[in-house]
């Protein structure tokens, strides 16, 4: 019988944002490998509160592209949930870029840290504007050596797709890095592309689409081992409510 695994997707679906289309396809194809039963289940922001335990219920955590978000307190609480609680979780693009506002946030302890998107004059921007589109761009990428993504991948450059403004401000990258992040990839100019948290059971945020390869029946490696984490949480949850269950009997 295969596990039942459901993921929280944390965005405004738009059925016209090809990241939306292609986010399904993926975790299809990572089901399928991984040989779980696996529910996603589209989570807009405007519907996120601050009730505790709100994402409990789920094995993982994906922060989808799109923004400006309906509620971005309401993305942010979700990445600060799976952080914090050893949730796997997986940001692409927009979920990039939040994924370091909440680390500034919460962890550097930049409380103004905002996004020039949505506070253009913001004194503390964390994400600004590319200086080049990367709107429907691809871009080849150097992964770090001894990195998560790295070892997902298994090589050492790859070239992924874009569909963004607006990346780390590179002011505040030496901070966000000598407070636990981990750069995981970089164009070939050396801009940040990735970032990971090796301290955490899988933790893993690219301003890179590679969820667009599902639209070309390819697997991403990086949903592959998204859901392979969520699913090896859920087994080690339930052997341990096994294991207390049988010690109440004794």
């Amino acid at each position: 019988m295969f596990q039942h695994l459901r993921v929280a997707l944390i965005g405004d679906y738009n059925p016209s944002v090809i990241a939306h289309q292609a986010i399904p396809e993926a975790l299809r194809l990572a089901a399928s490998a991984s040989a779980v039963d696996l529910e996603p289940v589209w989570t807009h922001t405007s519907s996120i509160g601050c009730r505790n335990g709100e994402f409990a219920e789920f094995d993982g955590i994906w922060c989808v592209p799109a923004s400006p978000y309906a509620n971005e307190d309401g993305a942010l609480a979700a990445i600060r949930f799976a952080r914090e609680h050893g949730v796997p979780f997986l940001g692409t693009c927009a979920g990039f870029q939040y994924a370091l506002i909440e680390y500034a946030r919460n962890v550097c302890g930049i409380q103004a840290a905002g996004h020039q998107e949505t506070e253009p004059d913001a004194a503390q921007l964390i994400v600004t504007k590319l200086a080049c589109s990367l709107v429907e761009q691809t871009e080849e990428l150097l992964l770090e050596p001894q990195g998560i993504v790295r070892r997902i991948y298994g090589v050492e450059r790859i070239t992924e797709g874009y569909h963004c403004n607006f990346g780390v401000n590179p002011e505040f990258e030496p901070l966000l890095l000598a407070n636990g992040f981990q750069p995981a990839a970089r164009n070939l100019a050396g801009h940040l592309r990735g970032v990971e948290l090796t301290t955490h059971p899988f933790f893993v945020s690219t301003l890179f689409q590679h969820e667009r390869r599902a639209l070309r029946g390819e697997p991403s490696p990086l949903v592959n081992e998204f859901v392979n984490a969520m699913d090896a949480r859920a087994a080690a949850s339930q052997t341990e409510t096994h294991h207390s269950f049988t010690k109440n009997l004794l």
